[in-house]
């Protein structure tokens, strides 16, 4: 008996390579592009372990916690690592970075997160570019969260390393990701002994077998199934078109928060200045007393299907995540998880403005 997912012709090389095309159109990048068969911090490791190694100095941007799991990563390579951390309610800023780097001109590699979903802030990439470029140092960027959710130019931007995963903004599959490489980049991955080889944390075996091969013969069998989630989700992105899409999660994001604002009832939104706020997920904090997860549990009892979640680790305790991105990217989403929110605020004797928050948030979306 024939099933659709499971009886599939084997994916090609020209089928693969085509779909790396899209995905580096969806960037707007003339970068080498390569898709790797894992989530994200397949290529994040990748990428860290390639271009770092004893004797080099990394500046390692800490707003959340994968800033904080780049950093071992980097020391576990033998680099001297300089940790620049921010407080999570804030994003980092051009001039911070600027200061780092002049202080120790000997940093060759930077790594910073983009939009941080777990805390929900969103850091200034452009202006930060321009700094890291003017310095000379490698560029490696985790854009996982922020990829469809707002405006991403990495060429634009002198980004060498673009990671990006699709299974937030873009509403994709979780199991496949991509990354975007500078010529830079390759030549410090060519240059790097102790670079992964004959790895599958290897980014030079794709390029040495797979780009520099004509993209003839992939270097071992894709994940089929990923792979065309990925391309389905990428002709829904085209077809939605990239700037309505980025558009979409902005209005939510701007929902999700004046909503927030009208709540009441001791919530309050976590990142303090509506600039610094990811467009991906929108977070608050908890009131006083009260704990988050325990709220959250009280909210998703009234819809298990809500785009609802505490903080995680030290955080779940104080912080609320409303992940609007991807399909929860809607008026719907946000107005049933602020009315969810209300309920079990008033559920802890907390009273709640839900009918002001649905109409702030309303106004908000259409602003």
């Amino acid at each position: 008996m024939t099933h659709p997912f499971l009886d599939l012709a084997p994916l090609t090389a020209s089928h693969f390579a085509a779909i790396e095309r899209r995905v580096a159109a969806l960037l707007s990048t003339g970068q080498d592009v390569v898709i790797t068969q894992g989530e994200a911090l397949l290529p994040l490791e990748g990428c860290v372990r390639s271009g770092a190694r004893p004797g080099s100095t990394a500046l390692n941007v800490v707003t959340g916690p994968y800033g904080q799991t780049f950093g071992n990563w980097l020391r576990d390579c033998g680099a001297a690592v300089v940790d620049l951390e921010v407080p999570f309610h804030t994003a980092v800023t051009a001039g911070q970075i600027a200061r780092a780097l002049a202080e120790r001109p000997e940093i060759d590699f930077v790594s910073l997160v983009h939009a941080e979903a777990a805390t929900g802030n969103t850091n200034p990439v452009a202006e930060i570019g321009e700094v890291v470029q003017a310095h000379g140092a490698l560029f490696m960027l985790d854009a996982v969260a922020s990829v469809g959710a707002e405006p991403l130019l990495p060429d634009a931007w002198g980004v060498d390393l673009c990671v990006i995963g699709a299974q937030k903004a873009m509403g994709g599959p979780a199991g496949v990701s991509a990354v975007s490489v500078s010529e830079r980049a390759w030549e410090r991955f060519a240059a790097n002994p102790a670079a992964p080889r004959r790895s599958y944390l290897s980014l030079l075996d794709w390029k040495e077998r797979w780009i520099d091969g004509g993209r003839r013969a992939l270097l071992h069998a894709p994940a089929q199934l990923e792979m065309l989630a990925l391309e389905a989700c990428l002709e829904r992105i085209e077809a939605e078109g990239v700037e309505a899409l980025v558009a979409r999660h902005a209005s939510a994001a701007a929902a999700a928060r004046a909503g927030a604002f009208a709540l009441g009832g001791g919530l309050a939104p976590y990142v303090h200045e509506a600039k610094d706020a990811a467009p991906v997920a929108t977070t608050l904090r908890a009131p006083a007393g009260i704990d988050a997860a325990a709220l959250v549990a009280k909210a998703l009892a009234v819809d298990p299907s809500l785009p609802l979640v505490a903080g995680g680790g030290a955080l779940s305790a104080e912080m609320i995540r409303v992940n609007h991105y991807g399909a929860d990217a809607t008026p719907d989403a946000v107005r049933a998880s602020l009315a969810a929110l209300g309920a079990a605020l008033g559920e802890h004797g907390r009273e709640a403005d839900v009918e002001g928050a649905l109409a702030a948030a309303e106004a908000a979306w259409h602003e």
